[in-house]
């Protein structure tokens, strides 16, 4: 496994700890222009859970692969959080917030992955 996966497993991890939802890798690797080579999208419930989230993805990230994100964007609002680790952009959406941009048919040539939910 190389490092972007391992980072992808990682943040993944971290926003399971929260109880992130609907989780979606788009792999965009094979993707001409593409700004990253994937994009990782999830879901709180509530802004507090949004940004529980996000925190949950810093600390899950620096404690296990010793990495920062390079920009945090959306904190405070906490409607729609963007952490940026330069190959893997992570979106944490409230649900209406996703509905409404709908960035996972932005990349429809792009491998999707759907990750179940935890109970």
């Amino acid at each position: 496994m190389g490092v972007t996966e391992k980072l992808v497993e990682t943040i993944t991890k971290g926003i399971q700890e929260k109880k992130g939802q609907d989780i979606t890798v788009i792999n965009l690797e094979h993707i001409d222009g593409a700004i990253a080579k994937y994009f990782i999208i999830c879901q709180g419930n509530s802004p507090m859970q949004v940004e529980a989230i996000a925190g949950s993805i810093g600390d899950t990230v620096r404690e296990e692969m010793k990495e920062k994100p390079v920009n945090v964007a959306g904190l405070g609002n906490n409607q729609w959080v963007a952490i940026d680790y330069s190959d893997v952009l992570v979106h944490v959406f409230l649900p209406e917030i996703r509905a409404y941009y709908n960035i996972e048919m932005l990349w429809e040539d792009a491998e999707l992955t759907n990750i179940p939910n935890l109970d």
